[in-house]
């Protein structure tokens, strides 16, 4: 089968896998635009990235792609906060928590392709349309899977008292954050002061992980989970795929696959590089606990 058919058709099930999503919002009872609050959010999803989409790919140019991945959360989750009459403490804690993570990730992300230029995931995949606008979709499905759990959680009523889970929540949702940002900010840093093309990052929480900054991610959307739960019933319960996506896109997809490859291609000639690979944890830093 031809790349661009396969492009076409992949990006068909990803729009397919939304339409499903929007099923786990059937309880929702508000509306925007006389639409269901929850479909309505996953339809402008879909339109924000069909719209950048076209000028990138007239351009050949993947700069605003992670830029506007991140607003759109920034964009659903506002829009879902600010159509709610009654809003709890949960949705305040919801919509802040993914106004600074969006608003931290989308200038981090920004920044990194300023600086680099080019992002290697789209060296081809720019000059084909099909392919390229798989990518598009693809960031809509991410968008709409992962929030879905906060966006559900701040579309429906609750009591305005945090119970535990949204403590434990909390907790969870601050470790993985600040785990991410400074994995990131430890990776910058070393980029600014060494070769990467000869050396490899393996100090700070790089030293208890190899992608400590993808642990932090994933932790911090158990956390958005864990908080959602209080507002939660049926089908609902099901957003616990956001997380889970999280981990298998970084895990099995997009995310540790790719860079371990390139790692390997880029280090694995180096004696340091294949001891820091056997002693070193890929996800987990379990070794902050033992010795």
């Amino acid at each position: 089968m031809k790349k661009e058919v396969r492009s076409a058709l992949t990006s068909i099930v990803f729009l397919f896998c939304i339409y499903l999503l929007s099923f786990l919002g059937s309880n929702v009872v508000s509306t925007i635009q006389t639409i269901n609050s929850f479909t309505f959010l996953l339809l402008l999803s879909v339109i924000i990235q069909v719209i950048f989409f076209i000028p990138s790919f007239i351009l050949k140019t993947e700069k605003l792609y992670d830029l506007i991945g991140s607003t759109t959360y920034v964009i659903v989750a506002l829009i879902a906060y600010l159509s709610v009459d009654n809003k709890t403490s949960t949705d305040t804690i919801l919509f802040l928590f993914i106004i600074i993570w969006g608003t931290r990730l989308g200038t981090y992300l920004f920044k990194r392709i300023q600086r680099d230029s080019e992002d290697v995931r789209f060296e081809k995949a720019k000059r084909n349309f099909f392919w390229f606008l798989q990518y598009w979709m693809g960031q809509a499905l991410w968008v709409s899977i992962t929030s879905c759990a906060a966006v559900i959680a701040i579309l429906k009523p609750e009591s305005d008292t945090l119970n535990i889970y949204g403590f434990i929540g909390i907790m969870i949702w601050i470790l993985g954050f600040t785990l991410e940002v400074i994995a990131d900010l430890q990776k910058n840093n070393f980029k600014k002061s060494q070769n990467t093309t000869q050396n490899f990052i393996s100090s700070g929480l790089w030293s208890k992980s190899r992608h400590p900054n993808y642990f932090g991610e994933i932790t911090l959307w158990f956390g958005m989970y864990i908080i959602s739960l209080s507002s939660f019933s049926g089908l609902e319960y099901l957003t616990i795929i956001s997380p889970i996506f999280v981990y298998i896109l970084l895990t099995r997809m997009s995310g540790i696959n790719m860079l371990e490859k390139i790692a390997d291609q880029r280090y694995g000639h180096l004696e340091d590089y294949l001891e820091y690979k056997e002693k070193t944890p890929l996800l987990v830093p379990y070794k902050f606990f033992i010795k």
